[in-house]
């Protein structure tokens, strides 16, 4: 059954306007040629700047990896225009470089993460401080921030939002392959992503000054640079008014980055009402949590996963999982006109999988060649 068949009758769009969206979004650069990675992030950011804004495209901590940064939306139009606009500018200031853009968690060819590490303060001593931990680093997420303004309703939400991230990982899990080999994970990005001290999934918050003491002990032990350096799965961001979901890898095309963003944001309207309402989160042990994530890494949106949106946790199938979670969030996206873009993608997955079944079918398609693996991700030039 697809999550179109079964929410309920929907609202009416109210007056109020929608929650803000916004999308970051990272990328490989390969070369054109070779299709491996290559370290040219600063002449492409230079020449992506240029035809974005400079506050759109940034540099990552690996030289083989750009990011671009969505203005604040209010609507789906907006949303995939802004994601449409971001990739085909990037993509044209790859190839004016020779590289091509190419949004998988990790590089399909070719060894994405440092050295060499960008030469800024923050991320020398990022690399002096944990060492090897650096090595390989150098991967791609979809961060989607939705605006809630009140701190306190933000931690609340947190705690409803923590059990849902490994269906969330699940259904965007897009980096099958590590330089040149499959590694037998949907989301290997993922994998490595939570070997910083300070990265998984978020501990049950009593309220906002519990989760400014953890952050800050977090920072104390040195775990942590500084609050931005808590890279949990969810969190309030640490420097705008909003929730802030980190989970996900980059995703194949706009159209699912987009589907992606708005299923987020119905998801956190429900956890900031079902907050407001005073009903308790579910505080499930962070070590099932990491235990779903890894598993959702490992299998992405086939077989089951334990249910840590409540309290029992039980094995639940994937595809029931996404029903769940469309019942749920059909009344925050139908609200605002996004239904029908999040059913199809959600649909979409229970029936060919995501990002990483996608890679995998293209390489079977060539008899293994990972060329056309990056040739198919490749974000197309305008």
């Amino acid at each position: 059954m697809t999550p179109a068949a079964v929410g309920g009758a929907g609202y009416a769009p109210e007056a109020a306007a929608p929650p803000t969206v916004g999308v970051e979004e990272e990328f490989v650069l390969a070369d054109r040629r070779s299709r491996s990675t290559v370290s040219r992030s600063l002449s492409v950011v230079r020449a992506a700047r240029a035809r974005l804004g400079g506050a759109h495209v940034t540099p990552e901590l690996s030289q083989s990896q750009v990011e671009t940064v969505s203005a604040v939306c209010r609507t789906g139009i907006e949303v995939e225009a802004e994601v449409l606009r971001l990739r085909a500018g990037a993509a044209a200031a790859a190839a004016e470089h020779d590289c091509l853009l190419v949004p998988s968690g990790v590089a399909v060819l070719g060894r994405s993460g440092p050295p060499p590490v960008l030469d800024r303060a923050r991320y020398q001593t990022l690399a002096r401080r944990f060492g090897p931990v650096v090595h390989g680093q150098g991967v791609n997420a979809c961060h989607v921030h939705v605006g809630v303004a009140d701190r306190e309703d933000a931690v609340r939400a947190v705690n409803h939002l923590r059990g849902w991230m490994p269906l969330l990982l699940a259904l965007t899990a897009n980096s099958p392959y590590s330089d040149g080999a499959d590694t037998g994970y949907a989301s290997w990005r993922s994998v490595l992503w939570s070997r910083w001290p300070s990265a998984g999934p978020p501990p049950h918050l009593r309220d906002a000054a519990h989760y400014q003491r953890v952050v800050d002990q977090l920072v104390s032990s040195g775990a942590a640079l500084d609050p931005a350096m808590v890279y949990w799965h969810v969190r309030p961001s640490a420097h705008l008014p909003t929730i802030e979901v980190r989970i996900a890898d980059v995703m194949p095309d706009a159209k699912t980055t987009t589907a992606y963003a708005l299923l987020v944001r119905a998801l956190v309207g429900y956890a900031v009402e079902v907050g407001r309402f005073g009903e308790p989160a579910p505080d499930v042990p962070d070590l099932l949590l990491r235990a779903a994530c890894w598993q959702a890494a490992r299998h992405g949106s086939v077989g089951t996963l334990p249910g840590t949106h409540t309290r029992d946790c039980a094995p639940t199938d994937v595809g029931r999982l996404i029903e769940e979670l469309w019942k749920r969030v059909e009344p925050h996206l139908s609200r605002h006109g996004d239904d029908g873009r999040v059913g199809d993608w959600l649909g979409d997955v229970q029936l060919h999988g995501s990002g990483s079944a996608r890679q995998r079918r293209a390489a079977e398609r060539h008899e293994g060649g990972l060329r056309a693996v990056v040739d198919d991700l490749a974000v197309e030039v305008p």
